[in-house]
């Protein structure tokens, strides 16, 4: 007879799965079980209290136990548990919310698609591009540019999207229409002697280059974030974005903006396209939709890109595409009831006033020892730190990290850096409750290695 473990983290280790771990470390370790949250904060099953420094995965903007998004999510199951977007049918909060979301674009928009995460909103936008190239009879118009160390999703099309190597090996991505160009972070690929307008300028130069190398005519789309969020907060250098839409624009080339990580008030903004100038053909959001309460996802697309679609449909009788949650009630009334929240708390307006507060209190720990650099906008940001000269890529972040939970932290090591991005709802003081433990870790990390 097996006997069962009792703990909460002994039946994780035994039954659970879990995404973005080595499996076999995690069967001997385990992991933090957390319980319940409260605000900026949530607690593990020991009953610790923890800064939650990342918002979740980028995405719990109102904090966690907001009970106006469980109200309504209450509600809407009393009402219309759930209901399809399928064959001619839809109910009342997706209307609302594709009305919501059209009206506070950060460009003109004509049509909302609503999925059900960042990954699957992705993948559905790679096939419309398919689809629409078909539509307007460029049928070798489908290869699709994004950028290395970008994050797009890990379904097969958004996978093959991001520029990450854990992302495709053993997976057998990247798809072979999907190519990647230069990462656009001048602390990480800057040439020695080169200043930050010599990079733009060499860098924009390689995506027209790869351009003309495959052929105009074969290249369907440019995918970005405007800010690279997963692969470690990195801020594009002044005109970039500006000459990256002059090329596609030379070209006829659309462009897909991942907002998934930047949308929803995280750079000061509502969007990030508004707070870097740039106008996409194709929007895509995701977890501060809904703050994460509930997992939603959206494509928002103009009318250049949607009426070829709409023909192709007409021509051939149907959209071929669909998924069961697509719209569900709940999600999209939890994801209305959150944009409105944040509108009325002016949360947008928080992240601008607390910038300048964050920013300086990176550019502190930066000066830090153990210290490279920072970087970051509205309240998204990293501290990169020195690798260990006997350790292997990324110890010394993940050792900073792992110290950052021990003093009551959470927050994601990528590579050599610490990432930060709190609920929109932080205050001034507990921004300084969070870079304080953030120093005492630094200072830990640094007594263990004397």
């Amino acid at each position: 007879m097996t006997i069962m473990p009792n703990s909460m983290e002994g039946r994780d280790m035994a039954y659970q799965m879990h995404p973005n771990v080595n499996l076999r470390k995690y069967e001997k370790s385990g992991g933090l079980v957390i319980e319940s949250g409260d605000g900026i904060y949530v607690f593990d099953s020991h009953g610790k209290r923890y800064i939650e420094g990342m918002a979740g995965l980028w995405s719990v903007a109102l904090g966690f136990g907001e009970k106006r998004l469980a109200e309504v999510a209450k509600a809407q199951m009393e009402k219309l548990p759930y209901y399809h977007t399928f064959s001619y049918k839809t109910h009342g909060p997706s209307i609302d919310l594709a009305e919501m979301l059209i009206k506070i674009a950060p460009v003109p928009m004509s049509k909302v698609h609503f999925t059900s995460s960042g990954s699957e909103a992705n993948d559905l936008a790679v096939k419309m591009v398919w689809y629409r190239s078909n539509a307007l009879g460029k049928k070798d118009k489908k290869k699709i540019i994004s950028r290395i160390k970008g994050y797009h999703g890990v379904t097969i099309a958004s996978g093959s999207l991001t520029g990450l190597p854990r992302n495709h090996e053993s997976f057998d991505l990247p798809l072979d229409r999907m190519l990647h160009t230069s990462c656009p972070s001048y602390v990480h690929f800057g040439l020695e002697g080169e200043n930050e307008a010599d990079f733009t300028k060499r860098i924009l130069q390689d995506l027209e280059d790869l351009i003309l190398k495959e052929g105009p005519d074969t290249i369907a789309a440019f995918w970005g974030e405007p800010v690279i969020g997963a692969g470690g907060v990195l801020v594009p250098p002044d005109g970039y974005w500006a000459g990256v839409q002059e090329i596609l624009k030379k070209y006829d080339i659309l462009l897909v903006a991942d907002e998934v990580i930047c949308g929803f008030g995280r750079t000061g903004k509502m969007f990030a396209c508004e707070t870097l100038g740039i106008a996409p053909d194709v929007l895509v959001v995701s977890k501060q939709i809904s703050s994460s309460y509930m997992p939603l996802s959206a494509i928002l697309m103009n009318d250049r890109f949607y009426q070829p679609i709409a023909d192709e449909s007409d021509r051939i009788g149907v959209f071929g595409h669909g998924y069961t949650a697509s719209g569900h009630p709940v999600a999209t009334a939890v994801g209305l009831e959150n944009l409105k929240i944040i509108e009325e708390r002016d949360l947008v307006g928080n992240v601008a006033r607390l910038e300048a507060q964050f920013l300086a209190g990176l550019e502190e720990l930066a000066k830090h020892p153990l210290s490279h650099s920072s970087r970051g906008i509205g309240l998204l940001g990293a501290l990169e730190i020195k690798p260990f000269a006997d350790g292997k890529a990324g110890d010394a972040a993940a050792a900073v990290s792992a110290a950052c939970e021990e003093e009551g932290l959470i927050v994601r090591n990528i590579a050599e850096a610490i990432c930060f991005c709190p609920p929109m709802i932080i205050t001034a003081e507990q921004i300084d409750d969070m870079f304080g433990a953030v120093r005492r870790a630094l200072d830990k990390v640094q007594a263990a290695r004397a």
